[in-house]
């Protein structure tokens, strides 16, 4: 059996524009990656997906899985069966949390079964697998930091990245992103998806929270919207003298803060664990690939 690693998606900032004909909003996001995640594997077997792990209950149907949504476009993209695999996924990670982490689930998947399975199948064609998952998914393809515009699937090179240290929060409440759309559409407050001027490289976390502190993310006021407990995550989080800059990743409801250190973000964690321990509290480095 053959695994690979599936981390978990942080946006450092998040633009949306307004939505077009076609419905879809037009973005612009800085991605890293965290040294936490899922672990997906795979082996000749059934065709099925068997799921272990703390937030394994939480998983939907099997067929509703994005890594057999992921599977279904290498082998049109292939153009010939493929025998049946069998996956198992160690879901480590909250559902619905802002974290990419179905479409990183299905970026492992792809990797896993075009190296072990169709080693000619160029990177092109599997980023063209990774687009047909969802907007997450040529940049969960990778993992590793960029910038994404479009749907999420033009990617470029992000800037040069500190070592980063910081602490995911998430109140174990899941936030369905077409909710948060629908009240940011609502709202009408839509962003600018033109690239931000970015240096080539920071130098220091320090730099790194500075300049992200001119950001945003557009989501972040909806999100908070449909599930409260985000504001008293991100409440907790800035009034704590550890923590750089507090921000909501994605559609929520996982919000993150950036540390000046690895001593920092423990201490951080070990705290808001102690004040809230239902809450999930994961200490971790920012970058990518793992």
């Amino acid at each position: 059996m053959a695994e690979a690693f599936a981390p978990a998606k942080v946006n450092l900032f998040l633009h949306v524009g307004g939505p077009g004909a076609d419905g879809y909003h037009p973005l612009c996001s800085l991605i890293a990656f965290a040294d936490v995640g899922d672990t997906v594997a795979v082996k000749v077997g059934e065709g099925s997906v068997s799921v272990t792990g703390p937030f394994a209950r939480a998983v939907g149907r099997e067929s509703d899985n994005l890594i057999i949504k992921a599977v279904r476009a290498f082998v049109a993209e292939l153009g010939r069966p493929m025998e049946e695999l069998a996956f198992s996924l160690d879901k480590r990670l909250p559902v619905a949390a802002g974290l990419g982490g179905g479409s990183s689930d299905a970026g492992a998947a792809l990797r896993l079964i075009r190296d072990v399975f169709a080693p000619g199948f160029d990177d092109a064609r599997l980023e063209a697998c990774a687009a047909a998952v969802g907007a997450d998914g040529p940049a969960c393809l990778w993992g590793r930091p960029v910038l994404a515009q479009g749907r999420g699937e033009r990617l470029s090179s992000a800037p040069g990245l500190p070592e980063l240290y910081a602490v995911l929060v998430n109140p174990g409440v899941a936030v369905p992103t077409p909710e948060v759309y629908r009240r940011l559409d609502a709202a009408g407050r839509f962003g600018d998806v033109t690239p931000p001027p970015m240096p080539e490289a920071f130098e220091s976390a320090q730099e790194v929270a500075a300049w992200l502190a001119t950001q945003r993310n557009d989501l972040e006021a909806p999100a908070v919207e449909v599930a409260p407990e985000i504001g008293a995550v991100l409440a907790t989080l800035a009034d704590e003298p550890e923590t750089l800059l507090a921000r909501v990743s994605g559609s929520g409801g996982t919000c993150f803060a950036l540390c000046a250190d690895d001593i920092a973000a423990e201490g951080l964690a070990e705290r808001v664990e102690s004040m809230a321990p239902a809450w999930w509290v994961k200490r971790c480095r920012l970058g990518g690939p793992w």
